[in-house]
């Protein structure tokens, strides 16, 4: 593997784990989620894209764990069947690598690059995001609907869903903020190509999209070709824009 400045606050190594406040509860089922990343975590190195990118989730998963206990969901159990399999779905991608089976398109392009020199750690971060927003989320939904006898504009479904961004943004924004402002050092005020890509780079416009495409694979689901060949069809979008994403950093530093 090769070697990876750090130019994020931190994403290029393991973030320190997050501890509950004493007393705090939190989800055993997304606890035990918790624990699988940290298993998969303590066999990547350290600058692994995959492993980089787990850095960052680990700590959104964790963070929803204490959520879903208190008052911030309106469908807590929702949430937490959401979660789990929203994060199962992810680690599906390092068993499928274990096991020498391919990998979904999506995440195609962070596999092949997860060790390529000059891709700075933010980039995995957001490319792991692209892949596990724009692809999975949008399957989870419908798997968690199918599975809990709802669809996806019942109830809080959908009020519950936009109130996850507000915990991702506890966690994503500040990085890719810090990596910002040191690239405007940097270049004096400037941006380079990548922090201009970085800068770009939405996580609530992914969920929108993760929610249209949410919507569209819950009408298409009995339709077996159809469902297949719209599944397929994002993938191959996701993976698509996650290779802007790998771009490699050719502004010198």
């Amino acid at each position: 593997m090769g070697s990876h400045a750090t130019h994020d606050g931190g994403v290029g190594r393991p973030a320190p784990r997050p501890t509950p406040p004493p007393g705090a509860a939190t989800s055993a089922a997304v606890d035990a989620v918790v624990a699988s990343m940290d298993h998969v975590r303590a066999q990547l190195p350290d600058d692994d894209g995959i492993g980089i990118f787990l850095d960052v989730y680990r700590r959104v998963t964790a963070l929803v764990s204490e959520r879903v206990t208190g008052s911030t969901f309106d469908d807590p159990e929702f949430v937490e069947d959401l979660d789990v399999r929203f994060a199962q779905l992810f680690l599906d991608v390092p068993r499928d690598l274990a096991a020498g089976r391919e990998v979904s398109p999506a995440w195609a392009p962070l596999v092949e690059r997860r060790g390529t020199r000059g891709i700075v750690p933010v980039q995995f971060a957001l490319a792991g995001m692209n892949a596990h927003i724009n692809h999975d989320l949008a399957l989870a939904v419908v798997h968690t609907c199918e599975a809990r006898g709802v669809a996806p504009t019942d109830g809080s479904v959908h009020a519950d869903f936009e109130r996850v961004n507000a915990v991702l943004a506890e966690v994503v924004r500040p990085i890719r903020q810090s990596f910002l402002d040191e690239q405007l050092v940097r270049h004096a005020g400037g941006l380079s190509p990548v922090a201009d890509l970085v800068s770009n780079f939405s996580i609530d416009k992914a969920r929108d999209a993760a929610w249209v495409s949410a919507l569209l694979l819950w009408q298409v689901r009995d339709v077996a070709f159809l469902a297949d060949a719209a599944r397929l069809s994002l993938a191959r979008t996701v993976g698509l824009v996650g290779r802007q994403l790998l771009v490699v950093d050719v502004v010198p530093g």
